[in-house]
């Protein structure tokens, strides 16, 4: 079983940045995949990032694409947003999650097996 802690949220102004970390822990293995995911008050939970744990392909959602950067540190087993010129649109509760389904990046929500609790990220404008 694999558990995922979140930190790094908080308030920052329009045009700000954040680094969010998602730890993992328990049995965690090298083929597996790691995603980032939002849910802003009133809205459905959208996919942001994922990378793949082995080879570090990454993808992205197309309102984060140029201002956001997922990675890891396979030692650590670590994973990690950069998030760059944030918008009040980027306002929600960001939630790593885990999928040992697949060893590409995945974007479906439900082919992610674990989740962690979710750290709130707030930009003013």
């Amino acid at each position: 079983q694999v558990q995922l802690v979140e930190s790094g949220g908080g308030l920052v102004q329009a045009g700000g940045s954040l680094r969010l970390s998602c730890a993992a822990s328990g049995r965690t293995h090298s083929s597996y995949v790691m995603g980032w995911f939002r849910q802003a008050p009133g809205k459905e939970r959208e996919f942001v990032a994922t990378i793949s744990w082995g080879s570090g392909t990454t993808d992205y959602a197309d309102s984060v694409k140029g201002r956001f950067t997922i990675s890891r540190d396979n030692g650590r087993k670590m994973m990690f947003l950069q998030m760059n010129n944030l918008k009040p649109e980027d306002t929600a509760v960001y939630s790593c999650a885990v999928s040992l389904r697949s060893t590409q990046p995945i974007r479906a929500q439900v082919l992610y097996d674990t989740w962690g609790q979710g750290t709130q990220v707030t930009v003013s404008s």
